[in-house]
């Protein structure tokens, strides 16, 4: 995977969706109303260039709906938008987001004389009793098919996975993490799953179907995850739905939403490394940690709260944390 790719996104929200999944309201997740056209994606490139000129490493990508399943003739009209771009140089690649059981070698065919590079596919769970409660219209071999295929052709893959979906678990999204390793993907996104309005899931939930995964949970089970790709080598490129204006103002009516949740996910991962190696180490009284600068506001956590939480459960008179000379993600009792 690319560092520091720039993207251009434009938003194609539910276009292709063959099913409505429990979770799904693409209109007030990604803030997009307006389906896209060949000027939407022309404009989108030229106001970016205009912005910040041509540069190397830059990819159009289409998120939301399911873009392989969507009319071939709408595709290639998406596509072709792009393509002198791409000729120019101004734009590097595409990236197309779809589903597993839209995949296929004729489609495969067609996305790469168009110039797309990476393909996201939404697993959401690798458990078919999670994708048939979460009303997703496929199976998990689906989406070990799709990647084979993709992989074969050389394209990026991505792989999304939700957490919090209607039958699922802790264990459940443990072993869906497993598969996806095996898979070997370029990057993974993470989604906890949120209760957005207009929803089949907000139904459930008010009727006392469904049970909230709350970002407190959700935190503490991405901090599982997490390490788990990161020991794969595996990017995690996104945890957490991107915040939108229509998030923010309440389109998310409950569960793993937070604007800073990677940040939240990470300080809780913090917290554990800090709480094992005082354990170990067996301190109590003034301690201090030294950290990576930029981890600073990460283990001391949102409203100083692992500093609290470390004292509580060590009996602490005190714990400050500060910047040292040390790798990232790494913690030092000094």
């Amino acid at each position: 995977m690319e560092p520091k790719r720039r993207v251009i996104p434009v938003f194609v929200p539910h276009l292709g969706c063959p099913h409505d999944c429990v979770f799904c309201n693409q209109r007030k997740i990604s803030g997009s109303i307006h389906p896209a056209d060949g000027d939407t994606v022309g404009k989108a490139i030229e106001e970016a260039l205009e912005k910040t000129g041509a540069k190397e490493n830059t990819q159009l990508a289409f998120y939301g709906g399911s873009f392989t399943a969507i009319p071939v003739e709408k595709q290639e009209e998406l596509l072709g938008a792009a393509l002198p771009f791409l000729r120019d140089g101004s734009i590097s690649s595409v990236r197309i987001s779809t589903r597993p059981d839209a995949i296929n070698e004729e489609t495969l065919d067609r996305l790469l004389a168009f110039g797309v590079k990476t393909i996201e596919l939404g697993a959401q769970s690798m458990c078919d009793d999670v994708l048939t409660a979460s009303g997703r219209g496929h199976k998990a071999r689906d989406t070990e098919k799709a990647a084979e295929l993709i992989k074969q052709r050389d394209f990026e893959l991505i792989l999304q996975m939700m957490t919090g979906l209607p039958m699922d678990t802790e264990e459940k999204s443990l072993e869906t993490a497993r598969k996806i390793i095996a898979l070997a993907p370029n990057g993974v996104r993470i989604y906890p799953t949120v209760i957005i309005g207009d929803t089949m899931l907000h139904e459930l939930w008010r009727q006392g179907k469904y049970k909230e995964h709350t970002v407190t949970a959700a935190a503490e089970l991405c901090a599982k995850l997490l390490p788990m790709f990161n020991k794969a080598n595996i990017p995690v490129i996104r945890l957490g739905l991107n915040p939108t204006e229509e998030l923010s103002a309440g389109a998310a009516l409950a569960g793993a939403y937070h604007p800073a949740f990677g940040e939240i996910v990470l300080s809780r991962i913090f917290l554990d490394k800090a709480r094992s190696l005082l354990k170990q180490a067996s301190v109590r009284g003034d301690v201090i940690l030294g950290v990576n600068p930029s981890e600073v506001s990460i283990m001391t956590g949102q409203h100083r709260c692992n500093i609290k939480k470390l004292c509580e459960e060590l009996s602490l008179n005190s714990l400050k944390i500060k910047p040292w000379n040390v790798n990232k993600g790494e913690i030092i009792l000094l």
